[in-house]
């Protein structure tokens, strides 16, 4: 999962929330380009981004400076846009906490997370149709695929390369999403999924806020029920990456 770059260039931290969409500012667009750099030697067998127009901005780049996946198609997805923040977007981050406050609120919000989850579920069948794993068999020969690429690699810290957790996975998809969005998806991976864990990080690591364009990696290994797709396993193989911002000597800024 990849966070897309604010829009604006705000003093402090200003919700851009669904209601808000701008297109990237300058530092926006530099920190995209040196995400799709950082890419551009992986090979997306899918991708999928929120249709605001910061999203849009974003993935162009990514694609644009990616040498294996120029035919793939992009699928606008709406169900991967921000929050709505309400009349909160635009204002200081600090507002729509002073407000919820006041309301006895919090500042979870159950339709989005069921919103997050019906996304997850339109990826998997996505996948499995585009690529024929769907099935008994061929589903049964991918899991023992991506089950082998998970199991690697566990023991020991990650090089920090761009496809590190990538081998023996067959099937690679990017998804081009929102700072609420992913802490909501990834919350739901480790709460719910109970997600496996690189060895040492700390659970307040992978909650933490997203950097702009800062990048994670999951590996999904899915299975058919009597009621479709579901995951049968999770593992996380890092969280909010943002080695294309440092090595560049890029400032990032969050919201």
């Amino acid at each position: 999962m990849c966070k897309l770059p604010t829009s604006t260039v705000p003093v402090g931290l200003v919700l851009s929330g669904q209601g808000v969409d701008t297109s990237l500012s300058e530092p926006g667009l530099q920190q995209a380009e040196a995400a799709g750099l950082y890419l551009r030697e992986l090979r997306f067998s899918n991708v999928f981004v929120s249709n605001l127009q910061r999203a849009r901005q974003t993935v162009e780049i990514i694609m644009r400076n990616n040498v294996h996946s120029s035919g793939v198609e992009m699928v606008f997805d709406p169900l991967l846009r921000e929050r709505g923040f309400g009349i909160a977007e635009g204002r200081p981050k600090e507002d729509l906490k002073n407000m919820a406050n006041r309301a006895g609120q919090s500042l979870g919000s159950e339709r989005f997370q069921l919103r997050c989850k019906k996304f997850l579920k339109s990826l998997y069948q996505r996948m499995v149709d585009d690529h024929g794993c769907s099935g008994q068999s061929s589903a049964a020969v991918w899991r023992e695929a991506v089950a082998g690429a998970a199991e690697s690699g566990t023991d020991g810290p990650l090089p920090g390369l761009p496809d590190d957790g990538m081998e023996g996975v067959p099937l690679h998809a990017l998804v081009v999403s929102h700072g609420a969005y992913i802490r909501v998806a990834v919350r739901h991976f480790v709460e719910d999924l109970q997600c496996s864990l690189p060895q040492g990080l700390k659970m307040s690591k992978v909650l933490s806020a997203c950097p702009n364009t800062g990048i994670s990696r999951f590996v999904l290994i899915v299975s058919p029920t009597e009621s479709g797709l579901a995951l049968s396993a999770v593992r996380c193989v890092f969280t909010n990456r943002k080695d294309h911002l440092t090595s560049r000597n890029i400032c990032y800024i969050t919201h």
